[in-house]
């Protein structure tokens, strides 16, 4: 059984240690951008956790576009997009973590899905992604991306608030 990132982040087996001996718990660390500060707040999380397992990060942000009678439009940039990846990537090569970064399309309220099926694409041990600090009524109701990661994901979700 793999401890989670609490534990081993407390040293009870060192991280990258399980109580079976494997190694390397958090091999492939996905880090989910969308440019809010809560966000910013998940880089460090996700760089901590890469480092003390000796894994990498794949920086990645769902780029939302609105679909319409007339055709789809996009809800920002492709180049705002890829500016928000690169500036997740910078800081985690600054840490010296091995990091790559990839943008997809997702139609409008569907980040949480794009997430997920990138996360497992990439065969990601491991979530981070910010919080806007609602409550969990709050979140149910209003359909936060977090909350639809944290019930639907395949593999453990740090939160950074």
């Amino acid at each position: 059984m793999v401890l989670g990132w609490r534990q081993a982040r407390r040293g009870r087996l060192g991280a990258g240690s399980s109580a079976q001996g494997d190694t390397d718990v958090f091999e492939k660390v996905l880090l989910a951008v969308d440019g809010s500060e809560h966000a910013a707040k998940a880089v460090p999380v996700a760089v901590d956790i890469a480092r003390k397992s000796k894994g990498q990060v794949i920086v990645f942000h769902a780029r939302e576009y609105l679909v319409a009678r007339g055709g789809s439009y996009s809800l920002e940039g492709t180049s705002e997009a890829d500016r928000l990846v690169d500036q997740a990537r910078t800081e985690v090569a600054a840490a010296g973590v091995r990091v790559s970064g990839r943008t997809e399309s997702a139609p409008e309220g569907r980040a949480a899905q794009a997430i997920l099926e990138v996360a497992e694409a990439e065969g990601a041990d491991a979530i981070v992604m910010g919080s806007r600090g609602r409550s969990d009524l709050a979140g149910l109701l209003l359909g936060s991306v977090t909350h639809k990661v944290i019930q639907l994901s395949h593999c453990t979700v740090v939160v950074a608030r």
